[in-house]
Protein backbone atom coordinates (compact mmCIF):
# COMPACT_ATOMS: atom_id res chain seq x y z
CA UNK A 1 0.00 0.00 0.00
CA UNK A 2 1.35 3.42 -0.97
CA UNK A 3 2.01 5.77 1.92
CA UNK A 4 2.92 9.45 1.86
CA UNK A 5 4.68 11.81 4.24
CA UNK A 6 5.97 15.36 4.30
CA UNK A 7 9.74 15.72 4.00
CA UNK A 8 11.01 19.29 3.88
CA UNK A 9 9.66 20.83 0.65
CA UNK A 10 8.39 17.46 -0.60
CA UNK A 11 5.50 15.08 -0.26
CA UNK A 12 7.15 11.65 -0.50
CA UNK A 13 5.50 8.39 -1.51
CA UNK A 14 6.80 4.96 -0.48
CA UNK A 15 5.56 1.57 0.70
CA UNK A 16 6.45 -1.13 3.22
CA UNK A 17 9.11 -2.61 0.92
CA UNK A 18 11.38 0.43 1.36
CA UNK A 19 12.78 2.27 4.35
CA UNK A 20 10.31 4.74 5.86
CA UNK A 21 11.67 8.30 5.53
CA UNK A 22 13.03 9.55 8.85
CA UNK A 23 12.28 13.24 9.54
CA UNK A 24 15.72 13.78 11.10
CA UNK A 25 17.43 12.93 7.81
CA UNK A 26 16.21 16.23 6.36
CA UNK A 27 19.23 17.68 8.18
CA UNK A 28 21.37 15.87 5.61
CA UNK A 29 19.36 17.46 2.79
CA UNK A 30 19.65 20.91 4.33
CA UNK A 31 23.41 20.55 4.91
CA UNK A 32 23.89 19.35 1.34
CA UNK A 33 21.97 22.34 0.00
CA UNK A 34 24.17 24.68 2.06
CA UNK A 35 27.33 23.04 0.69
CA UNK A 36 25.97 23.20 -2.85
CA UNK A 37 25.87 27.00 -2.76
CA UNK A 38 29.67 27.15 -2.84
CA UNK A 39 30.31 23.94 -4.80
CA UNK A 40 31.32 23.84 -8.48
CA UNK A 41 28.44 23.44 -10.94
CA UNK A 42 27.02 20.02 -11.74
CA UNK A 43 24.59 17.48 -10.37
CA UNK A 44 24.45 16.09 -6.86
CA UNK A 45 25.07 12.34 -6.57
CA UNK A 46 23.05 10.31 -4.07
CA UNK A 47 24.11 6.77 -3.16
CA UNK A 48 21.75 4.23 -1.54
CA UNK A 49 18.93 6.61 -2.39
CA UNK A 50 15.99 4.55 -1.16
CA UNK A 51 12.77 6.41 -2.01
CA UNK A 52 14.96 9.33 -3.07
CA UNK A 53 13.73 11.90 -0.56
CA UNK A 54 17.05 13.02 0.93
CA UNK A 55 18.79 13.77 -2.35
CA UNK A 56 15.64 15.14 -3.97
CA UNK A 57 15.04 17.60 -1.14
CA UNK A 58 18.66 18.74 -1.38
CA UNK A 59 18.39 19.16 -5.15
CA UNK A 60 15.18 21.17 -4.83
CA UNK A 61 16.63 23.44 -2.13
CA UNK A 62 19.88 23.93 -4.06
CA UNK A 63 18.24 24.01 -7.52
CA UNK A 64 20.65 21.35 -8.79
CA UNK A 65 20.32 18.34 -11.06
CA UNK A 66 20.52 14.97 -9.31
CA UNK A 67 21.81 11.47 -10.05
CA UNK A 68 20.47 8.78 -7.71
CA UNK A 69 21.78 5.24 -7.34
CA UNK A 70 19.60 2.58 -5.72
CA UNK A 71 19.97 -1.19 -6.16
CA UNK A 72 16.46 -2.05 -5.00
CA UNK A 73 14.20 -1.68 -8.08
CA UNK A 74 11.14 -0.99 -5.93
CA UNK A 75 12.85 1.85 -4.09
CA UNK A 76 14.27 3.18 -7.36
CA UNK A 77 10.77 3.29 -8.82
CA UNK A 78 9.56 5.30 -5.82
CA UNK A 79 12.53 7.65 -6.25
CA UNK A 80 11.59 8.25 -9.89
CA UNK A 81 7.93 8.78 -8.97
CA UNK A 82 8.85 11.23 -6.23
CA UNK A 83 11.00 13.22 -8.63
CA UNK A 84 8.12 13.36 -11.10
CA UNK A 85 5.63 14.44 -8.43
CA UNK A 86 8.02 17.21 -7.39
CA UNK A 87 8.19 18.46 -10.98
CA UNK A 88 11.86 17.45 -11.28
CA UNK A 89 11.65 14.43 -13.60
CA UNK A 90 13.72 16.18 -16.25
CA UNK A 91 16.46 17.02 -13.76
CA UNK A 92 16.71 13.73 -11.86
CA UNK A 93 18.27 10.52 -13.18
CA UNK A 94 17.55 7.38 -11.16
CA UNK A 95 19.86 4.41 -11.77
CA UNK A 96 18.54 1.10 -10.48
CA UNK A 97 21.98 -0.46 -10.24
CA UNK A 98 24.58 -1.59 -7.73
CA UNK A 99 27.08 0.94 -6.47
CA UNK A 100 30.03 -0.68 -8.19
CA UNK A 101 28.46 -0.55 -11.67
CA UNK A 102 26.21 2.52 -11.65
CA UNK A 103 28.74 5.19 -12.64
CA UNK A 104 30.99 5.75 -15.60
CA UNK A 105 34.64 6.05 -14.50
CA UNK A 106 34.75 9.53 -16.04
CA UNK A 107 31.84 10.91 -14.01
CA UNK A 108 32.84 13.40 -11.32
CA UNK A 109 30.74 15.13 -8.67
CA UNK A 110 31.34 18.02 -6.30
CA UNK A 111 28.73 16.82 -3.82
CA UNK A 112 27.78 13.26 -2.85
CA UNK A 113 25.10 12.19 -0.37
CA UNK A 114 24.96 8.66 1.06
CA UNK A 115 22.57 6.96 3.48
CA UNK A 116 23.86 3.37 3.37
CA UNK A 117 22.70 0.44 5.51
CA UNK A 118 24.89 0.89 8.61
CA UNK A 119 23.53 -1.41 11.29
CA UNK A 120 25.41 -4.53 12.33
CA UNK A 121 23.67 -7.67 11.14
CA UNK A 122 23.15 -8.71 14.75
CA UNK A 123 21.11 -5.53 15.39
CA UNK A 124 18.76 -5.79 12.42
CA UNK A 125 16.14 -7.79 14.36
CA UNK A 126 15.60 -4.77 16.61
CA UNK A 127 13.99 -2.98 13.65
CA UNK A 128 11.39 -5.51 12.39
CA UNK A 129 9.39 -2.95 10.40
CA UNK A 130 12.38 -2.02 8.24
CA UNK A 131 13.43 -4.07 5.19
CA UNK A 132 16.63 -5.86 6.18
CA UNK A 133 18.34 -4.98 2.91
CA UNK A 134 17.93 -1.28 3.71
CA UNK A 135 19.57 -1.40 7.14
CA UNK A 136 21.93 -4.42 7.26
CA UNK A 137 25.50 -3.19 6.95
CA UNK A 138 27.17 -6.54 7.56
CA UNK A 139 28.96 -7.98 10.57
CA UNK A 140 30.48 -4.67 11.68
CA UNK A 141 27.99 -2.37 9.95
CA UNK A 142 30.63 -1.03 7.58
CA UNK A 143 30.21 -3.17 4.46
CA UNK A 144 28.14 -0.72 2.41
CA UNK A 145 29.75 2.31 4.00
CA UNK A 146 33.08 1.12 2.60
CA UNK A 147 31.49 0.72 -0.84
CA UNK A 148 30.22 4.31 -0.65
CA UNK A 149 33.68 5.51 0.36
CA UNK A 150 35.17 3.66 -2.60
CA UNK A 151 32.73 5.37 -4.96
CA UNK A 152 33.50 8.76 -3.43
CA UNK A 153 37.24 8.17 -3.70
CA UNK A 154 36.82 7.62 -7.44
CA UNK A 155 34.16 10.19 -8.29
CA UNK A 156 34.52 13.10 -5.84
CA UNK A 157 36.33 16.13 -7.24
CA UNK A 158 39.13 17.81 -5.32
CA UNK A 159 37.47 20.17 -2.87
CA UNK A 160 34.18 18.27 -3.09
CA UNK A 161 32.12 16.96 -0.18
CA UNK A 162 30.60 13.64 0.85
CA UNK A 163 27.83 13.68 3.46
CA UNK A 164 27.62 10.19 4.93
CA UNK A 165 25.05 8.96 7.45
CA UNK A 166 26.48 6.76 10.18
CA UNK A 167 25.28 5.11 13.41
CA UNK A 168 26.29 7.87 15.79
CA UNK A 169 29.68 8.97 17.18
CA UNK A 170 30.97 5.43 17.77
CA UNK A 171 30.60 4.49 14.11
CA UNK A 172 31.92 7.92 13.12
CA UNK A 173 35.14 6.97 14.92
CA UNK A 174 35.31 3.59 13.15
CA UNK A 175 34.78 5.19 9.75
CA UNK A 176 37.48 7.73 10.56
CA UNK A 177 39.80 4.78 11.15
CA UNK A 178 38.96 3.40 7.71
CA UNK A 179 39.75 6.79 6.15
CA UNK A 180 43.34 6.66 7.41
CA UNK A 181 44.23 4.47 4.42
CA UNK A 182 41.89 6.21 1.94
CA UNK A 183 42.31 9.31 -0.26
CA UNK A 184 39.51 10.88 1.79
CA UNK A 185 39.51 12.73 5.11
CA UNK A 186 36.94 13.45 7.81
CA UNK A 187 36.23 17.17 7.97
CA UNK A 188 33.55 17.22 10.65
CA UNK A 189 30.18 15.81 11.69
CA UNK A 190 26.75 16.68 13.02
CA UNK A 191 25.56 14.36 15.77
CA UNK A 192 21.84 13.80 16.28
CA UNK A 193 22.17 11.32 19.13
CA UNK A 194 24.10 8.20 20.12
CA UNK A 195 22.74 6.25 17.15
CA UNK A 196 22.61 8.85 14.39
CA UNK A 197 25.15 11.22 12.88
CA UNK A 198 26.20 12.74 9.56
CA UNK A 199 29.87 12.86 8.61
CA UNK A 200 31.40 15.47 6.32
CA UNK A 201 34.19 13.90 4.27
CA UNK A 202 36.42 15.46 1.64
CA UNK A 203 39.28 14.48 -0.66
CA UNK A 204 42.78 14.83 0.76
Amino acid sequence: MIRTCAFGPLTVSYDERVLTPRPWTFEQSRWAADLARDAPPGPILELCAGAGHIGLAAAVLADRDLVQVEANPVAARHAADNAEHAGRAGRVQVRAERLETALDPREQFALIIADPPYLRSSDVASWPEDPASAIDGGTDGLDVIKQCLAVAAEHLVMGGSLLLQVAGPAQDARVSGVLVSAPLARLGSRVVDAERAIMLIGRR
